[in-house]
């Protein structure tokens, strides 16, 4: 008998499935912006030069952070609530922490 193939008992895919590659590829920049940040402290850049690229790293991950968020917001979220009021109660209060997460409140 052939095994059997229920999507029902697979875990749905993340909020961020269709924006994956574009994720990858900012984190993949940041890993080399942080890695230049290492070399210039490394080679003894000027102070200010290194706090620049500190920011522009800080400002990627911010904006890889708003873009999870906003999946989130759109499919997890948005998902649950359709199909259950509660579990989208949930996952607004999962939304809540996150935020307070990100935004360190």
């Amino acid at each position: 008998m052939p095994a059997r193939t229920d999507q029902t008992d697979a875990p749905a895919p993340p909020g961020y499935h269709d924006t994956k590659p574009a994720l990858l590829a900012r984190l993949h920049k940041v890993e080399g912006q942080i890695r230049g940040v290492t070399r210039m402290v490394a080679d003894d850049r000027y102070c200010i030069d290194v706090l620049t690229q500190i920011g522009a790293v800080t400002h990627a991950l911010q904006e890889v952070a708003l873009s999870l968020l906003d999946d989130h917001v759109r499919h997890c979220v948005t998902d649950a609530a359709r199909t259950d009021p509660a579990a989208g109660a949930t996952k607004l209060d999962e939304l809540t922490t996150a935020m307070r997460r990100t935004l360190r409140l």
